[in-house]
């Protein structure tokens, strides 16, 4: 096999254990909270503390990638937040289990840019969108598997047993890509400096477009992914079982669907004109702000979940070509540093999504909150296709 497709292959299980280890909790918070006896305040704390630390590191985590080589990034950060994932499961009250969420965010935030960069820079332009679509599909099964099976098994076997698991799998597969993992050079070699790669990044031709787009859809995807469970309990009667394997199965599968279509879009479109990636990306963004406008208007669950479904595809379409359209706005040894810019946005939006969908629901509810998201995501798509029109 290619050496750059074996790196994603092997690159794969790792965000998809990125995903699992920090999503499983939220499908075990019914056991933690008996156990721990854990307010709903705290529990909304725990998703905050976790973004917002993420969001803090993910200012320089590329940069560090940059600086110490994107392969030592990658391998420590799954060891550290491998091993935060096994002490989570000898929390004993709340601020211990807030501690090991922070710990997490801290942990976590080093692997998505050095992979992605890693990823783009093994594969020739070609195939690109293909390489992070695959990549980015681990996600979507860590988010998967976080669901119902992460809580099928703390339900049998206790929710310590889960963190004590995954960390252990984390860990051994931490040893295996040790020697298994091909270690292609797109570090620096002289050592850079921080402000002067921002400066470089920020000042390159197209990138706020890429990054206010950005982080306007990972208002719309966190605001989804906070709220949906709970809409669906509310709005069509789902149960709680049935709500939240609802809200992950109709969103992350479309999602996959949406990654490998948009992927082989872009890398076709791209052997045509540059503008190709950008161009996809619009697509997409057009197909799932409109469906998700028309999930407001709903009235019943067919019509609300096929939408749901739809906007998913058109979100995946998005995902699988950021890191490629990033790829034509910035030089390759920034390109860790420029995307961990975009991490930032995105996680520090997506708290203030998870909170604010809260406030807009004692005024415009749920259906309003969706319809604001739908408008962001089609604003958007009418950017991304500008930045298309322009290259």
């Amino acid at each position: 096999m290619n050496q750059g497709w074996a790196l994603v292959l092997l690159l794969w299980v790792v965000a998809l254990l990125n995903y699992l280890d920090r999503q499983v909790i939220f499908s075990l918070l019914p056991l933690l909270r008996g156990e721990l006896n854990l307010s709903d305040s705290e529990i909304g704390l725990l998703g905050a503390v976790f973004l917002w630390v993420y969001a803090a590191c993910s200012l320089f985590a590329g940069w560090v990638a940059q600086r110490f080589g994107h392969r030592r990034v990658i391998l420590a950060s799954l060891g550290a937040w491998s091993i935060v994932t096994a002490l989570t499961g000898i929390s004993s009250n709340f601020m211990t289990l807030g501690l090991t969420r922070a710990a997490m965010g801290i942990t976590e935030a080093f692997y998505i840019p050095a992979a992605l960069a890693l990823v783009a820079a093994a594969l020739p332009d070609a195939v690109r969108s293909r390489a992070v679509s695959l990549h980015q599909s681990g996600i979507y099964m860590g988010i998967l598997l976080g669901g119902g099976p992460g809580a099928a098994i703390g339900q049998a076997f206790g929710w310590r047993n889960v963190f004590f698991l995954l960390g252990a799998i984390g860990c051994l597969y931490g040893l295996f890509l040790l020697k298994a993992m091909p270690a292609p050079g797109v570090h620096s070699a002289a050592t850079p400096d921080y402000g002067r790669v921002v400066r470089s990044v920020a000042g390159a031709r197209g990138f706020w477009p890429v990054f206010a787009i950005f982080a306007a859809i990972s208002f719309a995807n966190w605001m989804v992914a906070t709220w949906m469970p709970l809409y669906l309990y509310d709005r069509f009667q789902f149960s709680l079982q049935s709500a939240g394997l609802s809200a992950t199965v109709f969103t992350q599968i479309p999602g996959l669907a949406g990654m490998a279509a948009g992927s082989f879009l872009a890398d076709r479109l791209a052997r045509r004109s540059k503008r190709g990636r950008a161009f996809a990306q619009a697509v997409g963004l057009l197909t799932g702000g409109l469906f998700l406008l028309l999930g407001g208007f709903a009235d019943t669950a067919p019509l609300f979940l096929g939408a749901l479904m739809l906007y998913s595809f058109g979100r995946g379409m998005y995902d699988c070509n950021v890191m490629p359209v990033l790829c034509d706005v910035v030089a390759g040894d920034e390109r860790s540093t420029a995307y961990s810019l975009l991490n930032f946005a995105g996680t520090f939006v997506g708290g203030v999504a998870a909170y604010g969908a809260g406030a807009l629901r004692s005024g415009i509810g749920l259906e309003g909150a969706l319809m604001l998201a739908a408008v962001l995501v089609l604003a958007s798509a009418a950017l991304s296709n500008r930045i298309a029109s322009e290259r």
